[in-house]
C-alpha cells in the first residue's frame, strides 16, 4: 500500500464519516445536552463496535481475495455501487427539510448502546465489505492490509465524533445545536463528495 492509496481511502470514507447516520445520531444525543462525557464514551463504544467488523471481515477477506479475484472484482463493482447509492440518498435528503429528532441521554450506559449501534449498523458494515477491498493491494498479506484500512476508519470516527461531542457539549444549545439547516448542509456536501468519489473509484 502506498500514501496516495491512504490518501485516497481516508478522503473517500471521511465524509461517509461525517455524513449524519445512526453512530452520529445517536452520539450527538448523548452530548447535546452539554454532557461531552457521554458523547465521548458512546464515541468509545461506537469505535468498539467497528473494531469487530475490522476483525471479521479482515479474516474473510483474506480467505475471500485469496481463493477467487473474480469475487473481489464484485466487491469492488459494489462498492462503486453503494457509494453512488449512498450520495443520491444524501442529496435527496439535502433537499427535504425535517427536524432532526434526537433522544434525551439516558443513565451511564452509553459505551454498550454505542457498541450496539455500530456493530448492528449496515452502513458500517458496509464500508468494510465492499469499499476496503477496493484499496488493498495484491502481493501483500490481505488481512493486514484490512486491518490497517480499518485501523484508519476507526480513528477517523473517533476524532470526528469526539470533535462533534465536544462542540455540542459547549454549544449547550439542545436539539438546536444540531439542526436541520447544519445536517441539510453536512448531507449536501457528503453526498457530492461521495458521488465523485464513486465516479473515480469507478474509472480506476
Amino acid at each position: 500500500m502506498n500514501m496516495h492509496l491512504l490518501t485516497l481511502f481516508v478522503a473517500t470514507v471521511l465524509p461517509l464519516v461525517c455524513a449524519p447516520g445512526p453512530d452520529m445520531l445517536f452520539i450527538a444525543s448523548q452530548a447535546v445536552s452539554g454532557n461531552a462525557s457521554g458523547g465521548l464514551r458512546a464515541t468509545a463504544g461506537v469505535c468498539a463496535g467497528y473494531v469487530v467488523h475490522s476483525v471479521l471481515v479482515a479474516i474473510g477477506l483474506a480467505a475471500l481475495i485469496a481463493a477467487s479475484p473474480l469475487l473481489f472484482g464484485m466487491l469492488r463493482w459494489a462498492g462503486v455501487a453503494y457509494l453512488a447509492y449512498l450520495a443520491v440518498r444524501l442529496l435527496r435528503s439535502a433537499l427535504k427539510p425535517r427536524g432532526a429528532a434526537l433522544a434525551p441521554p439516558r443513565g451511564n450506559r452509553q459505551f454498550g448502546k454505542g457498541f450496539l449501534t455500530a456493530v448492528l449498523n449496515p452502513k458500517g458494515m458496509m464500508i468494510y465489505f465492499a469499499i476496503l477491498p477496493q484499496f488493498m493491494t495484491p502481493g501483500g498479506s490481505s488481512a493486514m492490509q484490512a486491518l490497517v484500512l480499518s485501523a484508519i476508519f476507526i480513528a477517523l470516527c473517533g476524532l470526528v465524533y469526539s470533535v462533534l461531542s465536544i462542540l455540542l457539549a459547549r454549544g449547550g444549545s439542545g436539539p438546536a445545536g444540531f439542526g436541520d439547516r447544519r445536517r441539510r448542509y453536512v448531507e449536501g456536501i457528503s453526498g457530492g463528495i461521495i458521488l465523485v468519489a464513486a465516479a473515480k473509484l469507478a474509472t480506476t
